[in-house]
């Protein structure tokens, strides 16, 4: 079969897992398709195999723009045409990744979802061959989901433009709600969606109480060997963790958003490779992260939804082998966890006086700003105002939702390069060292015009095709800057903000319930449920996660710390009766309780059953009466 051949060809697999097959059949026969696939389940074939398999280009629509880079350069290993638009692109390296995909017979074009709105973009892509359209982190067009990105919603344009081109949309966590909304949104022409299991029945979930976080951690990695991940709620605590484990002799790196480009990417280098053992960030690390031998993911603090959590911890064990997944967990923590609904949702007349703020800071006049772009700095601005970093970020992201802004924490502006020598001039350029000259040859084979004018460089691509470490690549151009050879302006991410109307007033600002009541309720509802989640003792940690996701398991794990505790202090059922009762049960009608003394169990044990089977939502048992809950 020719999807076989291409995964074979291509990847060197002999076939597919889990509901890649049944994923690509689906697009194959033109029908929108959902595929619901945990972290590590193999997403990108889904969609790279059924694109290969048809003239045209798929367009790939994803908000993270370092994933999209490792994708390009990853297909253009494998001699496969790809490009990238993203932001701080240069507008003639945009028109140039365009018309490759118009006359080139590119197959794959990334985009981020703000691309959506760009003139320039809608006008050139007519012109395209499009076959397939995919929507990876599908969950962020729902405005019920966890991470819901207005830009999702300019997707429907795209659909406009090509109507009978199926799409296929992606994400490793949706519960039952959003896993409908978000076909709503795509307009998908019947419902039609594949799920794997969320189960991972490698991965251990325990939850442990503490009031000394920092003991506890040090007692867990030296009981849990190999490379770990741990997580923060902030940045500054990221250092803080990092430097109590070096003091320990655990060698460790700290990773959050704030940090430069070069920094990133030697540290990640560093846990990737071994070099260091734990790396502990924010939730701004991982996503993309491919490193399969994680065997240790650590919540030092709470997340604020399942959805985080259970993404987050399944970065570990992605290779099947055994791997855990620990919350650290102290009484407090109920406290700081119910701050954050004030915090990410604060009082209207706060939002309101932000937005007023915004204004005289960029002297916006009443009724002018429409299309208005700045740079903006998030600390600069509360300082000059003294306001909360937190509470002032969340009233702009809510600003954004409403429509009267939009906020972008941060606009990448890639790498630029310019040779300020002529070519006579740089090739009879005398001592440099052969990983300079590796360089530079790249540089040249991969890029145009380099003596004429600035080209925006890809260094994820080039460190893939040369070998080098990123940080060795910035360390030589700064070097052939000082030499006077190359002008080189490094990547930056600078946070900016656009009018999206005409200034008004922050007294006449418009709250629609379900961007402002609606989701603070759910926020709080999240919240709880992550609580629940920590606090619960009697429900098996992966039963009680799969059932947030809609999937019911007549099983438990026998291995997480509320299992243990159970078959420390009694035995569990026999395995046998629990089939049997779910036999006895299975045709979903009322049984009287006394028909259970068939199954000759104990008294005690099959109350231990029930009780079980009712915590995880199996059974319901009415006065005398028992039945199996319906899927």
């Amino acid at each position: 079969m020719k999807y076989r051949e291409i995964l074979k060809r291509y990847w060197g697999y002999d076939d597919f897992r889990g509901i890649q097959r049944e994923i690509i059949e689906s697009i194959g026969n033109g029908r929108d398709t959902l595929g619901l696939m945990p972290t590590g389940g193999g997403k990108s074939i889904t969609f790279q195999v059924p694109a290969l398999a048809e003239d045209g280009l798929c367009i790939v629509v994803t908000p993270l723009i370092a994933l999209m880079k490792d994708q390009v350069a990853n297909l253009r290993s494998r001699s496969i045409k790809a490009a990238a638009i993203y932001s701080g692109m240069k507008t003639a390296d945009v028109i140039k990744a365009l018309e490759n995909c118009i006359f080139g017979d590119y197959k794959f074009l990334y985009i981020s979802p703000e691309r959506l709105s760009s003139e320039l973009f809608l006008t050139k892509i007519k012109k395209v061959n499009v076959r397939l359209i995919t929507v990876d982190e599908a969950h962020c067009i729902s405005q019920w989901g966890h991470d819901f990105r207005p830009a999702y919603r300019r997707i429907g344009e795209l659909r406009n433009l090509f109507p009978g081109v199926p799409v296929l949309a992606l994400t490793a966590t949706a519960t039952p709600e959003v896993v409908k909304d978000i076909q709503q949104q795509l307009g998908f022409k019947e419902e039609n969606c594949y799920s794997m299991s969320f189960e991972r029945k490698n991965l251990v979930y325990v939850v442990r109480n503490t009031d000394n976080k920092a003991k506890e951690l040090l007692h867990i990695l030296d009981k849990v060997q190999g490379s770990a991940i741990v997580y923060t709620q902030n940045r500054q605590k990221t250092k803080e963790v990092c430097d109590f484990l070096v003091s320990r002799g655990i060698t460790a790196e700290f990773y959050h958003a704030g940090l430069s480009p070069e920094v990133k990417d030697s540290r990640e280098e560093a846990w990737k490779s071994g070099r260091s053992r734990v790396m502990i960030s924010t939730n701004a690390f991982g996503m993309g992260i491919d490193k399969p031998d994680v065997r240790l993911v650590v919540h030092i603090d709470l997340p604020s939804s399942i959805e985080a959590y259970f993404q987050e911890a399944g970065r570990a064990g992605r290779d099947g082998n055994l791997a855990y997944a620990v919350t650290l967990f102290a009484h407090s923590d109920k406290q700081v966890v119910a701050r954050r609904l004030g915090d990410n949702y604060p009082p209207k007349e706060f939002i309101r006086e932000i937005y007023d703020e915004i204004c005289y800071y960029y002297s916006m006049a009443l009724g002018d700003g429409l299309n208005c772009t700045f740079e903006f700095s998030l600390s600069d601005f509360c300082k000059k105002y003294h306001r909360p970093l937190h509470q002032t970020d969340s009233a702009l992201r809510l600003l954004t939702r409403m429509g009267y802004i939009e906020y972008v924490e941060e606009m990448e502006y890639a790498s630029r390069v310019r040779f300020i020598v002529d070519k006579d001039a740089l090739f009879h350029f005398r001592g440099l060292p052969a990983d300079y000259e590796l360089l530079v040859n790249a540089l040249l084979r991969n890029y145009s015009g380099l003596f004429t004018d600035y080209a925006f460089i890809d260094e994820r691509y080039l460190s893939r095709i040369t070998k080098l470490s990123r940080h060795r690549m910035y360390e030589i151009l700064v070097s052939l800057t000082n030499k006077r050879l190359v002008s080189y302006a490094p990547s930056k991410k600078c946070p900016i903000i656009t009018f999206t109307r005409h200034r008004v007033l922050g007294s006449e600002l418009r709250f629609e319930r379900e961007v402002y009541e609606e989701r603070k309720a759910m926020f709080g509802e999240r919240l709880n449920a992550m609580i629940h989640y920590a606090t619960n003792d009697r429900i098996c940690r992966s039963a009680s996660l799969l059932a947030y996701f809609g999937e019911k398991r007549a099983d438990v794990c026998g291995r997480c710390d509320v299992c243990l505790s159970k078959r420390e202090v009694e035995p569990v059922a026999p395995i046998n009766a629990h089939d049997a009762l779910l036999a006895m049960l299975s045709d979903g009608e009322w049984h009287d309780i006394t028909e259970l003394d068939a199954l000759a169990l104990p008294r005690e044990a099959m109350s231990r059953l029930l009780r079980t089977m009712c915590d995880e939502e199996i059974i319901s048992v009415s006065g005398e009466k028992i039945r199996l809950n319906k899927k």
